[in-house]
């Protein structure tokens, strides 16, 4: 099988048909072989029934529904771990992707020998205020941070190498950071390509400006994952010693001092009065804290177990 197109949604009844018909006139003018997998993220609205028509009239459409709304992460997940085509290609369902692309994204793939093209969106039809200046700071700070030279790492419109996706877990909201995973897991020939972005045609936008925020919070985690995921030891142990020790050389000068000025018979304080014995004794303190988390980290690491993290509630053709 040539492709799979996996479509996360999430109450987009009115699109769907639309997207579906369009996406199908793409793969039959190619004469590609295909299956389109939908995921229902626990849409409330009718989409799951409009689904379930269009499986009927096309055995290549085939379908996940969650019992509720567990994220876009968890509905990539779920379509890669069904995807069978060469190439997956990943796109929103609100008509904002468009099919015509997957073409060259599919000939970057197969011909051009790319692991991941990823789609920028580089005329946007948004606002550019509440998303197009946050998108830009947030995609330089994720460029800076991870090493991955794209301009849209929010770009719902990817294209993968089958063997790309089965080797990723994506998980939390780990969706923007899907080619940095792939870059942490060995696959390092990342492409770009402008696309066409289609200004929203029906519904609105289920992304607010809360999905920056939590895109720098996301950001900081794939940072330490990538840095320290399969050895947490080396951070948290190497700063947890390095303060313990500055706390108890501090301790050891205090209580030394002291015993010097009684030794020679010299004015002394209290140990317990000097503010720097409280700032010694907390340093340890921490220090002892950081070596714990570093040391339960590994153990942690060589003892967890892959759990499911959302449920499905119902499938279509998925055999």
């Amino acid at each position: 099988m040539n492709l799979s197109i996996v479509i996360p949604l999430l109450n987009e009844e009115d699109s769907l048909r639309e997207l579906h018909d369009w996406v199908v006139t793409v793969m039959n003018k190619s004469n590609f072989t295909y299956e389109i997998i939908f995921i229902d993220d626990g849409s409330t609205d009718n989409s799951w029934k409009v689904i379930e028509q269009l499986s009927n009239e096309n055995p290549n459409v085939k379908a996940i529904k969650f019992l509720k709304n567990f994220g876009k992460s968890q509905a990539l997940h779920a379509g890669f771990n069904k995807a069978q085509g060469d190439v997956v290609i990943t796109m929103d369902a609100d008509l904002q992707d468009n099919p015509e692309e997957i073409p060259e994204l599919y000939e970057l793939i197969t011909s051009q020998n790319f692991d991941l093209v990823s789609g920028w969106k580089k005329k946007r039809y948004d606002s550019v205020m509440s998303k197009n200046l946050p998108s830009k700071l947030f995609n330089w700070a994720a460029r800076k941070t991870s090493g991955v030279q794209l301009n849209d790492f929010n770009c719902g419109l990817k294209a993968y190498k089958n063997k790309v996706i089965k080797n990723i877990e994506v998980s939390g909201e780990m969706h923007r950071y899907i080619p940095v995973l792939a870059k942490n897991a060995g696959f390092s020939k990342i492409g770009e390509k402008v696309v066409k972005h289609q200004a929203r045609k029906y519904g609105e936008t289920k992304f607010g400006m809360e999905r920056f925020i939590n895109g720098f919070l996301d950001l900081i985690t794939i940072w330490f994952l990538s840095r320290f995921g399969k050895r947490p030891m080396h951070l948290f142990g190497a700063w947890g010693v390095m303060m313990f020790l500055i706390g108890f050389t501090a301790t050891g000068y205090i209580g030394i001092s002291k015993l010097y000025r009684l030794y020679n018979d010299l004015p002394y304080d209290l140990v317990t009065n000097s503010p720097y014995f409280y700032i010694a004794l907390t340093t340890m303190i921490i220090g002892s804290q950081l070596f714990l988390a570093g040391f339960l980290g590994e153990i942690i690491l060589r003892n967890k177990e892959s759990n499911e993290n959302y449920k499905i509630s119902n499938e279509l053709n998925m055999n």
